[in-house]
């Protein structure tokens, strides 16, 4: 059946929607509306950036008025979904779909958008139909838009208040919103799996929403020290909240945002700054830091700063402060506590997590889909990968200058001695990196009398005439112990271990853990099914052949998430943050027991890894402070709309991330892909920004395209962002289209018409 006959048969029934659907409708327009003109953020937009949210409400009507039309009729799970909705509306609170595995939440939303229920027959008796039930999904859809776009921005916001960039300028409460912020807003509203199931009625958008307004809070939560009373209490409301809508939002509300309360309440702490004392074996070195761990001193850098063992240190870091702390932690994850005690009652009052049918739910451990997770973020967030293509086009514009001109070698002429007068001193180059963790290593100095970087050696040093007095000193020699661990962590040796272990281990897991729910098997209306069959299931060998695309896709996401990562050598220095030009000295939280950065201080003998301060809470002032000091923080966005948009997160928020992640998918045997959906968002709101910028030892082709006025413009707005908006609306468009042009009928194999000949639909 074309398209053609689908708009005749939309025709005959006279595009027939309720007064109910255009009054729940209706929310499309008012809430655009009232957050741009009551709650407009103040910042520093495009002139024309007011049209996204009416943009987006537009397109959602168009999407939610065609499925209503086309497909008039509950479709697929939404026979089990509308039914249960319409009790609810009737009254009927105590009747319940054993078909159905997730809790009421969406039927109680439902009810509260204006609309939805309209009178019955009775004065008593109310009703609800399809239409208006769908409509509260996209009315769902409005509301995740706008917290989406807080969320960014309160995550933008306690960047720049614990790192400005300019270190002269006391730190001030940021209210302005970035342009990054609300374009990012845009893309996750139009997220093809969001966009697609806002036109019917099921539980995944109202849910994320639910969660991002629980995330919401958290994040506001992580600006003071202390909360008041209220705030555990909205805590404890919200995170019920999210229950409500499905069970797996447990690991996001306790696990993920739990995990990042207790981060916030060791790094509160605040422990007096403190030099490195003189050490020479491994037990003192140990002791020193495990002190320090247990004071709030953790290590957590950046994650574009990421090696593996900074990964271990964090996390021995923040376990140790917890358990020294255990008061202070409590005291602040409390509210957590109660909506994990009360997700634990339900378990039991319910006899397990599932509601309903719990014979095709049941929790295994499925490990592939943290495989399965990375090539779905690689394929939704194709766009933002951008930045892993211009190495290759640099290293393409070179083979192509090298072939093209081919000039007679000229023996060069020999350099001049190192030492010679005449030889000037090398500066250091525009595009140098800062020196990486690995150049660092043991020397005795006999200032510090510790471990220092050692200075390069110049060839054929001058012998002394008369040597010091201080060269005869004796200075004790760091143990072999210390030396060879140090040595360990110090020259990179975890990475290859690392690299050949996560390799090791996914075959391991494609090999013995792939699972194929009978589910997959049975529903052919689903892309799933597809992929299943043309993939995982003709052959063991192209399982194993999928680990390369799964272990490249989890490098991409990891690395889009740092910005730009320093393993990667895909950056310069004062590319990859706004806020630290040398990554490694000025970003707090540095506390690697086997790295120092320098040795000598004044004579003294003592080092310190970092000599940024603790954030601290930021104090109120007068209004008429805030605002000038707001104006002044404008006119810096004015020049680089990019500015509080570029900071990564850090380590420890990567791996509570992980967690979270991993929690919430390994458990469940169906790969279904709207599991992947409130793991993508978090994802994507953790997302910097990028700026265009050359990579490496440039080519004088990329040099002049970066400084042309196309790459000018590309450095202070994110083109990736441009190009994932084309992008989610060209999937949108043919998902959408498939969807509502090309049903088909289910047939046996003898040509028999099944399930009474209704039309089939292909879906996510």
């Amino acid at each position: 059946m074309g398209a053609t006959t689908m708009v005749n048969d939309a025709s005959t029934q006279g595009w027939a929607l309720s007064n109910s659907f255009w009054v729940a409708s209706l929310g499309l327009a008012i809430l655009p509306a009232v957050f741009w003109t009551f709650k407009k953020p103040r910042g520093v937009f495009l002139p024309w950036s007011g049209l996204f949210p009416a943009s987006l409400a537009v397109v959602c009507f168009s999407w939610l008025c065609l499925v209503s039309v086309v497909v008039p009729e509950p479709y697929l799970d939404e026979i089990f979904h509308i039914p249960q909705a319409q009790k609810y509306c009737e009254g009927r609170f105590r009747e319940w779909d054993d078909k159905i595995t997730t809790p009421p939440g969406l039927y109680l939303f439902s009810l509260l958008v204006p609309g939805v229920v309209k009178p019955g027959s009775s004065a008593a008796a109310y009703v609800c139909d399809a239409q208006s039930l769908r409509a509260s999904s996209a009315v769902a859809l409005m509301i995740l838009a706008y917290l989406a776009l807080r969320c960014r921005h309160e995550i933008e916001a306690r960047l720049y208040e614990a790192h400005p960039p300019d270190h002269k300028v006391k730190p001030i409460r940021m209210r302005i919103y970035s342009q990054y912020s609300l374009h990012t807003a845009l893309n996750i509203s139009l997220f093809p799996l969001l966009f697609f199931f806002s036109g019917l009625y099921y539980t995944d958008v109202a849910s994320t929403a639910m969660v991002l307004a629980a995330y919401l809070h958290h994040l506001r939560r992580l600006a003071h020290d202390r909360n008041s009373i209220f705030s555990d209490l909205a805590t404890i409301i919200l995170g019920v909240m999210t229950l409500l809508m499905r069970q797996t939002n447990v690991f996001w509300t306790v696990v993920y945002m739990g995990g990042m309360e207790v981060v916030h309440s060791i790094k509160t702490l605040r422990p007096e700054r403190v030099d490195q004392p003189k050490m020479y074996t491994l037990a003192e070195q140990l002791k020193y830091y495990l002190w320090r761990y247990s004071v709030g001193d953790i290590h957590d850098p950046p994650v574009n700063d990421l090696w593996p063992e900074d990964i271990l240190f964090c996390a021995i870091s923040f376990g140790v402060a917890a358990i020294c702390n255990p008061v202070r932690v409590v005291r602040q994850i409390w509210p957590y506590i109660t909506i994990l005690g009360s997700f634990g009652y339900f378990v039991l009052w319910n006899g397990g997590v599932v509601l309903g049918d719990k014979s095709n739910h049941v929790a295994t451990i499925h490990l592939p889909q943290m495989l399965y997770i990375w090539a779905f973020f690689g394929f939704f967030s194709l766009p933002l990968l951008l930045p892993y293509a211009l190495p290759f086009v640099e290293l393409a514009i070179r083979i192509y200058i090298t072939l093209t001109r081919q000039k007679p070698r000229q023996k060069p002429p020999a350099p001049p001695p190192v030492n010679s007068p005449s030889s000037p001193p090398r500066s250091p180059s525009k595009f140098s990196k800062t020196p990486s963790k690995s150049s660092w290593k043991y020397d005795h100095n006999p200032d510090a009398e510790t471990i220092v970087p050692s200075p390069p050696k110049a060839a054929n040093p001058p012998k002394a005439a008369n040597p010091p007095e201080a060269a005869n000193t004796t200075v004790p020699t760091p143990s072999v112990q210390l030396q060879f661990v140090s040595s360990i962590f110090n020259q990179k040796i975890l990475w290859p271990f690392y690299l050949v272990g996560t390799i090791i281990l996914s075959y391991l897991v494609v090999r013995y853990n792939t699972i194929i729910h009978p589910f997959t098997l049975a529903d052919n209306r689903h892309y799933m099914f597809y992929m299943f069959r043309y993939t995982i299931r003709r052959s063991v060998l192209i399982r194993i052949i999928l680990i390369v695309p799964y272990t490249l896709a989890r490098w991409m996401v990891w690395g889009t998430m740092a910005g730009c990562s320093e393993w990667l050598f895909m950056g310069g220095e004062d590319c990859c943050s706004a806020y630290y030009k040398r990554i490694r000295w000025t970003a707090p939280f540095l506390s690697n027991p086997f790295w120092i950065r320098r040795g000598s201080r004044m004579g003294r003998g003592v080092a310190r890894q970092t000599d940024s301060e603790f954030p601290v809470e930021i104090p109120s002032v007068s209004k008429e402070v805030e605002a000038a000091q707001h104006q002044g923080l404008q006119a810096r966005l004015e020049d680089d709309p990019l500015l509080v948009s570029t900071e990564p997160a850090s380590t420890s928020t990567c791996l509570i991330f992980l967690l979270a992640t991993t929690l919430s998918l390994i458990t469940a045997p169906l790969v279904e892909p709207r599991y992947f959906i409130i793991p993508w968002v978090m994802w994507r709101l953790l997302v910097p920004g990028w700026r265009l910028h050359i990579h490496g030892a440039p080519t004088n082709f990329m040099v002049q395209a970066v400084r042309s006025r196309w790459g000018r413009i590309f450095q202070r707005h994110d083109l990736r962002l441009i190009l994932e908006t084309g992008w989610f609306i060209t999937i949108n468009l043919v998902t959408g289209y498939i969807f509502l042009c090309k049903p088909y009928v289910w047939r046996a194999t003898d040509g028999t018409v099944l399930d009474d000949g209704r039309l089939q639909r292909f879906m996510w």
